[in-house]
């Protein structure tokens, strides 16, 4: 999509870009990126992704895999086998410099313009606005109790200004865009890694290291445990098929290598450490309520800090994502500013939390959905990173920007028959191995609930559209 602003400038002292400065409200949106206004280094990756993935929802899932009956060791291992599919994110990034785009930009390439609004629309905008709710609901839960430690009764009123209030830090950092994210990250990564690392020297001062389940798993019940709890840890990278987003302002020639290892660092860390936090804390404490649990073998000073930590984690989490699901508006086809498109998906994620918070389990629904994501994040993550390396990464990004019938990128009437075709293929072969608590599917069931959704749904993907694309270049 042309930008509908004028060229900014980017003759300022020391050739710092108007364009993405920390403090000033980004003005690029989905556009190309020009050389000009490319700055920064790899390695800022690494906090930008930490930063995000030292939260509340990592604790969460650790705590759940020894609740599905997995051994403390067993747990460790599904942690690390999960948490390797940031190798995957960190591959969709170097499509950001090559391209000077976003991955909604990006994608346009294996869908084509007019099959990428579509996919977009459900992999991209749709996902984002149930994780910032769901996100946003933890955060306003830990801020909840934060609240009535004060002494104030957290009712209908005060829950309201609560949410809002997150809600409005959030979105400021989402306004504000790239830049500020990048330079605010690092000490947010720092100060979160401080209370973690509290929170980890009590979590392992009262581990059971040889705790084992009352009634250990074997057979078809322990595989089904335990590819559950890979598809569970996958889910959170896979939902990253957006970091391109915050690797294009990188200049083209940076190496690729750096822009793979320290995004993929950046989240793989994090989530091994804090994800096997949660994962020690269930073998002492009650982690179906994760923070009341955790408070018990907390020291008295640090329980009031704990859920600031919790919450700065969310936003920080949150204000990427809400970041992204602007650049998804506009590249579904939406004609509005970056700025006012995190404005208007913020609102609707305030929104739906309300509304989960105080009328019904709406999120508890929401929940139970995303678990199905894999489905179809899985084979579109798998296609991503198989057009990355069938192209070797070369994008045009003013080419990729071209969304009239005569751009290269347009293929059959805006459709790319082999990426759309390679999606449903592959979301339909995940689906008929998925197991969840809203749906299981006929192998799953007839092998006993083990779930081969994600193995089987990305590499029929990725194989498929290898085969397709091969037979057009033809």
């Amino acid at each position: 999509m042309a930008s509908t602003h004028p060229a900014p400038r980017t003759d300022v002292p020391n050739g710092s870009p108007t364009t993405d400065r920390a403090g000033k409200i980004e003005t690029r949106g989905i556009e190309h990126i020009p050389e000009a206004e490319r700055h920064g280094r790899p390695r800022e990756l690494f906090t930008v992704w930490a930063a995000a993935n030292v939260n509340y929802l990592s604790l969460v899932v650790g705590g759940t895999l020894v609740l599905m009956g997995l051994s403390l060791w067993q747990s460790f291992a599904v942690i690390v086998v999960g948490n390797l599919f940031w190798v995957l994110v960190g591959l969709l990034a170097v499509s950001g410099p090559a391209s000077g785009t976003p991955s909604e930009v990006v994608m346009r390439a294996q869908y084509g313009i007019r099959g990428n609004r579509v996919n977009i629309a459900i992999t991209g905008w749709a996902v984002c606005v149930c994780y910032v709710a769901l996100n946003m609901a933890a955060a306003a839960i830990a801020a909840f109790s934060l609240v009535s430690k004060a002494g104030v009764v957290p009712n209908t009123g005060v829950k309201i200004l609560v949410v809002v209030a997150i809600a409005a830090v959030t979105l400021t950092i989402g306004v504000y865009g790239h830049a500020t994210i990048v330079k605010l990250y690092a000490p947010i990564t720092v100060v979160l890694a401080v209370a973690f690392a509290v929170v980890a020297v009590c979590v392992v001062a009262h581990a059971r290291w040889n705790y084992a389940p009352p009634a250990p798993l074997h057979g078809s019940a322990l595989w089904a445990a335990v590819l559950g709890g890979i598809s569970l840890m996958a889910s959170g990278p896979l939902s990253y098929t957006n970091s391109a987003d915050f690797s294009r302002y990188l200049p083209s020639a940076t190496s690729a290598k750096a822009v793979l290892g320290w995004t993929a660092l950046g989240g793989f860390l994090p989530g091994v450490v804090v994800t096997s936090l949660g994962a020690l804390a269930a073998t002492v404490v009650d982690m179906s309520d994760p923070q009341t649990g955790l408070e018990s073998i907390l020291p008295a000073w640090f329980r009031p800090v704990f859920p600031l930590a919790l919450v700065l984690g969310t936003i920080a989490l949150n204000a990427m994502t809400t970041y992204s699901s602007g650049l998804a508006l506009q590249a579904m086809g939406v004609r509005i500013r970056r700025s006012l498109s995190v404005l208007v998906d913020g609102t609707l994620g305030v929104a739906l939390t309300l509304y989960a918070l105080l009328v019904s389990d709406f999120l508890d629904t929401v929940s139970n959905v995303l678990q199905l994501t894999v489905v179809l994040l899985g084979p579109s993550t798998a296609i991503y990173a198989a057009d990355i390396l069938l192209r070797r990464n070369r994008y045009h990004g003013p080419e990729l920007a071209d969304e009239t019938p005569d751009g290269p990128f347009w293929y059959t009437r805006g459709v790319n028959p082999a990426g759309v075709t390679a999606l449903l293929v592959g979301a339909a072969a995940a689906l008929l191995c998925v197991d969840t608590h809203l749906y299981t599917g006929p192998l799953a069931r007839a092998m006993g609930g083990v779930d081969l959704s994600l193995p089987v749904g990305m590499g029929i993907a990725a194989a498929l559209y290898a085969a397709l694309r091969a037979r057009a270049a033809k």
